[in-house]
């Protein structure tokens, strides 16, 4: 039994996989040459780059199973793979925690403005140093404000542990219910039972200091223009969750007039080549969708991959 790891997976998961008897190539193939070389496997495992389309799915029928490291399936047309009998599977839980510290990576950036510092003081060397440092004085605290997390899943749950944790207040929205209680683990096996507040689109909207993203790919924008008309003044914008869930254009425009203090942002419209614009915005901290590029994330995805594939394919 054959597996193509096309987007790589971690080597303790490669090396569960090949103690069950599966042979694994990690060969990274071309994705206009899949639908020719890709009959030579029993089944595929991807990360975002690699897209499994209809079209590659007919034309490998020998598929048994596509597996994706991490959460969101946008990348693959699940529900046709499905009706053909190949199992698709995901990591869902695998990459929360890492998702969620990038996150506050953006938001510590934002209120202290490192996204821009970091570029003006390599140009502007020592002679406006204390310009500077004028300029960057009038930061923020986390602690007290409010987070308004849209997309109640695990990897919204897991920002909500976090800004918890940090001492602020988190108003929560989901399309499906959720409980309004989180536990947290403390030091020394100590947990905690917390409050979450429930809140409609519109109270995160406008009550929110900052707002988190956590939902799949949707048709439309969550945030576009009459979205942004209606937060507070000043609020910062964070989307580690998925491109397009954003009107970028309508936040561009906002943060042109200071509605939007800031945002951060490590998913993009038209990835790997997302527009100028938001590339080089003085009020924008960037990441290029490394979420769950973390050593520990990557290792706990191949874990949970490898186990998912053995139990798949050989239990």
């Amino acid at each position: 039994m054959r597996i193509l790891a096309n987007d790589g997976i971690d080597p303790i998961g490669k090396k569960l996989l090949e103690e069950a008897g599966i042979e694994v190539d990690t060969q990274n193939i071309p994705q206009e040459e899949l639908a020719s070389k890709l009959n030579a496997y029993d089944a595929i495992t991807v990360r975002s780059a690699t897209k499994v389309r209809k079209e590659l799915i007919d034309a490998c029928p020998n598929i048994k199973l596509i597996g994706r490291g991490g959460v969101g399936m946008d990348n693959i047309d699940v529900e046709y793979a499905r009706s053909k009998g190949i199992f698709v599977e995901n990591t869902p839980a695998a990459s929360s925690l890492s998702v969620a510290e990038l996150v506050f990576s953006h938001l510590f950036n934002g209120i202290r403005f490192l996204y821009d510092s970091n570029r003006q003081m390599p140009v502007v060397g020592n002679t406006e140093f204390a310009k500077l440092k004028k300029k960057y004085a009038a930061g923020i605290e986390l602690k007290g404000k409010t987070i308004g997390i849209i997309g109640f899943g695990r990897i919204g749950k897991e920002t909500a542990k976090v800004a918890l944790g940090l001492g602020m207040d988190v108003l929560a929205y989901d399309i499906y219910d959720f409980p309004t209680t989180l536990t947290l683990d403390l030091t020394a096996g100590i947990k905690v039972d917390v409050p979450v507040k429930k809140a409609t689109l519109d109270e995160i909207l406008t009550q929110s200091d900052f707002i988190s993203l956590h939902v799949p790919f949707i048709d439309k924008p969550i945030l576009g223009k009459e979205e942004f008309e209606k937060v507070k003044a000043g609020v910062g914008i964070v989307n580690c969750s998925r491109g397009g869930i954003i009107d970028e254009l309508a936040l561009i425009e906002a943060l042109n007039s200071g509605k939007v203090a800031f945002a951060g942002l490590d998913v993009f419209d038209n990835e790997p080549t997302p527009r100028e614009e938001i590339l080089k915005h003085p009020k924008i901290s960037l990441t290029p969708h490394i979420g769950a590029a973390t050593n520990e994330a990557q290792e706990r995805i191949g874990v949970e991959l490898a186990e998912i594939i053995i139990k798949r394919l050989k239990g």
